[in-house]
């Protein structure tokens, strides 16, 4: 399996129960060519940078996802198809995706701010023992 990501706009004008329909629609593309979902995040209402069919604004959805090649050529000929699918664009991560087990956790990295504070007072310290 490799893993993709997918964003989709979609038109301003559906009510949320119709955005939910093409989601769910577009996992059961995905799921049902032997992918999995790994994130769906829902974007919302947002300004487009130009006008896209006469819309100047859109719903965004982003979905992250591990399936063949197959899944995401079905998914993007059913956007191709549906006119409440403004654009999409689909995106390939990884060659090979392997999931990683749910107990392990990976230790989130630091921010720059933080890791810059923790340099500076290594650098105290470091001066004090040397000047004392």
């Amino acid at each position: 399996m490799r893993r993709y990501e997918t964003i989709a706009i979609l038109k301003p004008s559906l009510g949320e129960s119709e955005n939910q329909a093409i989601i769910d629609r577009t996992v059961g593309t995905i799921e049902e060519f032997g992918g999995s979902i790994v994130k769906i995040d829902k974007w919302g209402l947002r300004k487009t940078a130009y006008p896209i069919d006469k819309e100047t604004q859109g719903y965004y959805v982003y979905l992250q996802y591990a399936g063949l090649p197959a899944g995401v050529l079905e998914m993007e000929r059913v956007f191709r198809i549906d006119e409440k699918v403004m654009k999409f664009l689909t995106v390939k991560l990884q060659d090979v995706f392997t999931a990683l087990p749910e107990d392990e956790v990976t230790e989130e990295p630091e921010s720059a701010s933080e890791a810059a504070e923790e340099e500076v007072e290594e650098k105290a310290e470091a001066e004090e023992t040397t000047e004392s």
